[in-house]
């Protein structure tokens, strides 16, 4: 590599940015991430996004916190301040099973080494920044830091934690996906305006004294939360909290929210406004290297970026409105799409990376099939605060329309130089369907078809989460009974065209409202339908979602029944062994369980007789 191709990468070091000509910083940020310059990644994307600004960046990838902090040091102080994120997972999960095991992998460091980041990084980080630089501010963000913005369940430590910004004594959150905050934070400090008074950012979180007004601005609305001694304190006040926090989530025009914790009011501003395909097509447009950082050309590849390196994002948001899921508190419910044009730029940039193959491994997004859905009439999304576009039933305000998602694909198969393009991500499969979705025709129909025919590996991989109508309608995820029509006309497809491909569903255990009794009956089912069961999860509460609040409290806080919950590790261990009753060495422990519990017919049944 010649010297100056190191100016193509954002600088690591003061070395690089000399190369740049650069003196100082104006921006440093830390990831718990290794640093891969591709538009999947948060430290690109917003270093990227600042560097179209004219601001000078500097990373620093997976900072070590635990020798002499010369990672935090390396750089010197930025003129503007330290931007922290634990990188694209949150840390908690990175680092745990949900049985709270260690795990022994980081797919985000090289080689899949572990340790590379610690437990709650936003949090280390930061402490260590505001430590040594107590005068710099500190923004934190992505999405560890996006889902604790307000005090939350934390499932590792089994307690109600205050909001990040208290924990970390972090100067401003930026919740959700950062380019807009971020763009005018630093737009309004290269003005001269203090950090201290940079209170009313759309889609950031701030601390003030509670001695002190709230900042009147803009026309918003605010609401006060139950504080955080309240919500750790009663789990009524901590279900009032979330749904709140939850239905102003959904909404374009939102409300800006306040929770006091101890002397501080923790105030989040209300977000930007959905981003323009225009504003989308900018950021994915950046000259991104799509490649890690030459100081990795030594180590080991880095198992994320392997995973990603050759596929498209083509869509931001999901308006499913899953209880697990935490996609659309971070992203947003409603749907960003890229251009047409935009996308086969992309296509084109890797039809020339070394070591193309002539395969694209995704070309999707949150939900693969969303792209280009959106309100048809958007002043009735304004203030609509429902969660799901599509459950319990398909809003019909909705866009349900897959033409522009057929045409794209269309247009991206006769790209020179692809051979093949696959559908990694996950497909909302109820909307292909005329029993649930009554404008699905012969555009939805054509999908499907073409998906199976063109754009599947050998595995139709599909997300139904559970058999039983009980644990789904928690989920806030359709019948099983679509799941069947689906694999009907997967059948029927691949038939037509010989293609000896397999159905491949995912299913949750130990959920919310999941009992011995569910697991027993999905065990069954599956059994029924010939299906050996390999993609399966047990449930992790994470922060801020409607599933781990059931969880934590034990009852639904919309209508006010309680729940069953698996808690204990033995009962989430009883669930999820459900999913391989076909093992020998599960047999005699899932026959008395399922005698203690009175099943002995399903027990008869699932033991006898050929898989």
């Amino acid at each position: 590599m010649r010297k100056n191709d190191i100016e193509r990468w954002l600088p690591l070091s003061i070395g690089e940015a000399e190369i740049r000509g650069w003196d100082e910083f104006d921006v440093i940020l830390f990831t718990g991430d290794a640093y891969i310059d591709h538009p999947s990644f948060s430290a690109a994307v917003i270093g990227r996004v600042l560097e179209s600004e004219g601001i000078r960046i500097g990373i620093v990838p997976q900072p070590n916190w635990q020798d002499d902090l010369r990672d935090f040091k390396k750089l010197g102080k930025p003129k503007l301040f330290f931007g922290v994120s634990a990188g694209n997972m949150d840390s908690m999960v990175n680092h745990y099973t949900a049985f709270k095991r260690l795990r022994s992998d980081d797919a985000y460091t090289p080689g899949g080494r572990s340790g590379a980041r610690p437990d709650h990084s936003t949090i280390v980080y930061t402490k260590i920044l505001k430590k040594l630089y107590p005068d710099v501010p500190v923004v934190i963000g992505g999405v560890e830091a996006s889902m604790r913005r307000l005090a939350h369940y934390d499932y590792w430590s089994n307690r109600v934690e205050p909001p990040i910004l208290i924990s970390s004594d972090a100067d401003m959150l930026v919740y959700g996906m950062g380019e807009q905050p971020v763009r005018e934070l630093c737009s309004l400090l290269l003005k001269g305006i203090p950090f201290s008074s940079l209170t009313t950012v759309p889609q950031t979180a701030v601390c003030q004294d509670i001695s002190k007004k709230v900042p009147q601005s803009r026309g918003w609305i605010t609401k006060y939360l139950p504080s955080y001694e309240e919500v750790r304190s009663d789990k009524k006040n901590f279900s009032e909290a979330f749904v709140t926090f939850e239905k102003e989530s959904n909404k374009i025009d939102a409300a800006r929210l306040v929770q006091r914790a101890g002397d501080i009011n923790v105030i989040i501003n209300p977000p930007s406004g959905v981003m323009t395909t225009e504003e989308a097509d900018k950021g994915f447009d950046l000259p991104y290297t799509r490649l890690p950082h030459p100081k990795y050309n030594r180590k080991p590849p880095i198992p994320a970026y392997e995973m990603i390196k050759y596929s498209v994002n083509i869509h931001r948001g999901c308006f499913g409105g899953c209880s697990f899921c935490a996609i659309a508190a971070h992203q947003g419910k409603h749907i960003v799409s890229r251009s047409e044009e935009s996308v086969l730029r992309e296509v084109d940039l890797i039809g020339k990376m070394p070591g193309f193959n002539g395969v694209i491994s995704d070309i999707g997004g949150p939900s693969a099939n969303m792209y280009r859905m959106n309100g048809i009439d958007l002043n009735r999304c304004a203030t609509c605060s429902r969660p799901s576009c599509i459950w319990p039933s398909v809003c019909s305000n909705l866009d349900v329309s897959h033409k522009p998602i057929l045409n794209l694909y269309r247009r991206i198969r006769k790209v020179e130089g692809v051979k093949r393009f696959f559908i990694g991500s996950g497909i909302r499969y109820d909307l292909l369907l005329r029993s649930f979705n009554r404008r699905a025709g012969k555009p939805e129909d054509q999908y499907l078809e073409e998906v199976i025919r063109h754009h599947v590996s050998g595995r139709f991989k599909v997300a139904p989460e559970h058999t039983e109508i009980d644990v789904v309608n928690a989920m806030r995820k359709t019948s099983f009974d679509y799941f069947k029509e689906l694999a009907g006309k997967f059948r029927t497809i691949t038939a037509r065209y010989r293609l000896r491909y397999e159905l491949v569903p995912y299913f949750i255990s130990s959920h919310p409202g999941c009992t011995v009794e569910h697991m027993a009956k999905l065990a069954l089912e599956t059994k029924r339908m010939g299906l050996l069961l390999v993609q399966v999860q047990d449930f992790t509460p994470t922060p801020m979602t409607l599933s781990t609040t059931i969880y934590y409290t034990g009852y639904n806080p919309y209508s006010g029944k309680k729940v069953p919950v698996a808690r204990d590790e033995k009962d989430k261990r009883r669930q999820n062994r459900f999913f391989f009753w076909y093992k020998k060495e599960n047999a005699r422990e899932l026959r008395n369980e399922l005698s203690r519990s009175g099943l002995q017919n399903i027990s008869r049944e699932l033991f006898s007789g050929k898989r």
